[in-house]
Order: C-alpha cells, then sequence, then structure tokens
C-alpha cells in the first residue's frame, strides 16, 4: 500500500484529486477524515497542510506526496522529487510599493521584508550580497508595506492581482514554481512499483494536456507532402482507404496548430479532416 500525502484544502487540494481521478483513482470524499483509502489501486491519501507534506514524506510516514515546490524548497527537507506535475504553476517574487523607484537587488539592503518564505530568501540575498532584515509572516503578507511593518514582501505570485490590489508591483522573481510528485529517498521495491505505475499513468495525461487527435483524408500521391505538415510522433499511421488512391492519416498534434495545419492539408488537396479531443496519451 502506498500512502500519498495530499494537501488537506487550498489551491492544490482539487487539482491533486482530479489528478488521481483522471489516473483511474476511485477516491472516497470525505473532507473530515486524515485518511482515505482508494477502492481499485493500492494506495491510501493523508491529508495534511502543504507545509507539513515534505517533512512527512521525508521522514517516511507517507510515501510520496503531491505539494508545490515552493514548499519543498522552502522546508529543506530530504525527499526526491519525482516528477513536474504541471499545474499549481506560480513564481516567488520580491514586490515594493509601486511609487519606489527599483534600482536591482542593493535596493533591499538595510530594509526590511516581510515573507512566509524566509528560507528561500535568506538563500537569495545571500547570493547577491544583500543585507536586509526578514520578518517572517504566516499569512497576509501583501498588507505589510501598507501597515509600516515591511519596506516590500517575498510571496507567491500568480497573476499579480493581488500585488496590484495592495498597491505594489513585482520588482524581482526569484524562482518557479509547481506541483511535485515527491517522495521518500530509498522506498521499497513493492512500493516504488506502484508509485512507477502511478507516476507512468500521471505521464499520460500530462502528454495529452494541449494535444488533439487529427484524422485526414488524403490522395495517395499527397502522403509525402501530408506527412511533412503533421508529422507522427513515430512512425506514420496510414490506412487504405475503399476509395482506391486515398488513404488516411492519423496524427496528434499541438493544440494551438491545429487551425494551422488544417488549412495547410487543405491546399494540398486533403479531405474531411476531423479533430478529436484527447484524454490519455500512453507511449
Amino acid at each position: 500500500m502506498l500512502r500519498i500525502a495530499l494537501q488537506s484544502k487550498g489551491r492544490l487540494n482539487e487539482k491533486s484529486l482530479a489528478l488521481l481521478r483522471d489516473a483511474g483513482i476511485a477516491i472516497e470524499e470525505n473532507n473530515r477524515r486524515l485518511l482515505s483509502q482508494a477502492s481499485n489501486f493500492p494506495v491510501e491519501l493523508l491529508y495534511l497542510r502543504d507545509d507539513d507534506i515534505p517533512q512527512t514524506v521525508s521522514c517516511g510516514i507517507a510515501d510520496v506526496g503531491i505539494v508545490g515546490l515552493n514548499e519543498v524548497m522552502e522546508r529543506g527537507f530530504d525527499v526526491e522529487i519525482l516528477q513536474h506535475l504541471g499545474f499549481g504553476k506560480c513564481r516567488l517574487s520580491l514586490a515594493i510599493p509601486k511609487n519606489l523607484d527599483y534600482t536591482g537587488p542593493e535596493f533591499f539592503n538595510g530594509r526590511k521584508i516581510a515573507t512566509s518564505y524566509p528560507g528561500i530568501l535568506k538563500k537569495y540575498f545571500l547570493e547577491k550580497g544583500v543585507d536586509c532584515g526578514i520578518r517572517e509572516i504566516a499569512g497576509s503578507v501583501e498588507i505589510s508595506p501598507a501597515i509600516g511593518l515591511a519596506d516590500g514582501i517575498f510571496d507567491i505570485v500568480s497573476s499579480g492581482g493581488t500585488l496590484i490590489q495592495n498597491g505594489l508591483k513585482e520588482v524581482e522573481k526569484v524562482m518557479d514554481s509547481d506541483a511535485v510528485l515527491i517522495g521518500t529517498p530509498g522506498l521499497d521495491k513493492e512500493k516504488r512499483e506502484v508509485a512507477d505505475i502511478l507516476m507512468s499513468r500521471f505521464t499520460s495525461i500530462l502528454r495529452s494536456k494541449g494535444k488533439k487527435y487529427m484524422l485526414v483524408n488524403v490522395p495517395n500521391e499527397k502522403i509525402e507532402e501530408a506527412l511533412a505538415i503533421i508529422p507522427s510522433m513515430k512512425s506514420p499511421t496510414l490506412l487504405p482507404l475503399a476509395d482506391k488512391g486515398w488513404s488516411a492519416i492519423h496524427a496528434v498534434v499541438d493544440e494551438s496548430e491545429v487551425w494551422d495545419k488544417a488549412d495547410r492539408l487543405k491546399k494540398i488537396g486533403a479531405e474531411d479532416i476531423l479533430i478529436l479531443s484527447m484524454e490519455k496519451l500512453i507511449v
């Protein structure tokens, strides 16, 4: 049985559960339970605060966990980063009141910065040779300059809307973050096999994001031109049609390129172009 630590609530909880469901894991929903077990796969879920997940995985209470990379870097516990999961993307940035002129990292010398991530910030300022005061705050970091608690902040930024609402501007990005699957170093063979299956399923889901399945009928003499427009992942899939002289090509393409490729295919005589959504891509 593989134990997975998940955030009990907050921005990563719903997306983590959705990823597990997409991976075919049947989960019993009960927000009041600390532990829940999947009915069709050898995993159980342990619900925790996000900042407790790295330590819990590091000491082996949970075998793997889904948490933001920012929490992994801040806590500094010995865990293995197994996989980036493609959601929960944000950045950790320094911000100051919008009416101040920013001159570079040296701006922060002698100033006070409020943050919930003192470890990451101390390392950054040490690398930059900046000497400033760091005030650790558990929440509502963005209001610190307005109430005179700090001269600037270091916090998570997604869209930047919260900074604008509080009269702040982003001046330095220190790191990017996203949701990651972390593991206890040295998982035993049985648990590692389960984790590998889980990661394989996650990979198939991630690979299908932003992809479309394209089926197109082309004259046989145009097959090479068509394949140049929609190259396949490995070897092309070609199927002869009942109408002699024609073949069907199947390909996976980026969603952003669908219309451009469809227009180019039509110009070389392709017909009956069918675009389908994709759920999983297993390779």
